[in-house]
């Protein structure tokens, strides 16, 4: 066991100070590691489930074999590790504006994301996953508007909570056609979220996506010993 708190990592970027940290917590006996944004915290290591059954809610909708997948957003790597484990993934193009945090996985600082970096079916794009659909040329650098089967997206806290306010125009029907545009027929988009389920945000995926569900993923929260629950989005175009 190393020391009781480590500042792992630390950057100023263009929407804040963003750090990765890892504690011990003395009650439960486990390292946690966290990462936060000026004073804001954004993840933890002991709460995964949901960026987990994103992954796995989100690929389970999708048919065929070798898949193509973008997850937007890096963070602690759960929904890109996750993603990597189901055997029908060929390729997984993973966005994050932030290029610390490649770096993290890079550096193997994430012992549970280990192998991630590594996987030869992996390739990290540092860029804005919100500028990158605004544009129309999507997440490939070397490929524009080249199609993928599924994108799985784990960036703002909500469709109503974002980062930053030039996220808001994604979330809307506009936003969210341009984002069709860059799947194949049938393919998934899926989004986690804080929040409860929106009814507006769902009205919103129904004026483009044929198919939407809002799972509503519960897990326990041992820091404040009761359930905790977030949502997890998934439309199929």
């Amino acid at each position: 066991m190393g020391a009781r708190f480590e500042e792992l990592a630390w950057r100023e970027t263009p929407i804040g100070e963003i750090s990765l940290r890892r504690r011990r917590d003395p009650s439960l006996d486990v390292d946690v590691y966290e990462v936060k944004l000026d004073d804001e915290f954004l993840m933890s290591s002991l709460f995964p489930v949901a960026e987990i059954e994103l992954a796995r809610l989100g690929l389970a909708r999708v048919t065929g074999e070798a898949l193509d997948v973008v997850v937007g957003g890096l963070g602690l790597g759960y929904t890109a590790r996750t993603a990597l484990e189901d055997p029908r993934v060929r390729s997984l193009v993973v966005v994050e504006a932030i290029e610390d945090v490649i770096d993290w996985h890079r550096r193997d600082l994430l012992p549970f994301a280990a192998g991630l970096a590594a996987d030869p079916r992996t390739r990290f794009v540092p860029a804005d996953f919100f500028a990158a659909v605004a544009s129309g040329d999507g997440f490939d650098p070397e490929a524009p508007g080249r199609r993928f089967h599924a994108v799985l997206l784990d960036v703002d806290h909500s469709p109503r909570q974002v980062l930053h306010p030039s996220h808001a125009a994604f979330y809307t029907a506009d936003g969210l056609r341009r984002l069709a545009a860059l799947l194949h027929p049938e393919g998934v988009f899926a989004l986690w979220s804080n929040d409860p389920p929106d009814p507006a945000f769902q009205r919103t995926l129904t004026e483009v996506f044929p198919t939407s569900v809002a799972h509503v993923v519960r897990f326990p929260n041992p820091l404040q010993g009761r359930e905790a629950a977030n949502t997890v989005y998934v439309a199929r175009h």
